[in-house]
């Protein structure tokens, strides 16, 4: 793809990009909110550099407590 052939690109998918960055930053913000409230740093820093599209957030947000409640019923 040549630069024109990019460009091109981005203006038919323009749409589809803003949706891309809403949803990423909408989970990345909750996430990041979340890890700052318990203090877990780790978490905090690698949800703030590692951007995929809102996958590593929501495991943190959904998947991640419910094998911390496992853990701590017994």
């Amino acid at each position: 793809m040549s630069l024109t052939d990019m460009e091109l690109f981005m203006q038919e998918h323009t749409l589809a990009f803003l949706f891309i960055i809403a949803w990423s930053l909408l989970w990345k913000g909750m996430a990041l909110w979340r890890a700052a409230q318990k203090n877990e740093q780790v978490w905090f820093v690698a949800i703030l550099l590692i951007n995929t599209v809102g996958i590593l957030e929501l495991l943190y947000l959904y998947v991640l407590p419910m094998f911390k409640s496992k853990d701590t019923e017994v």
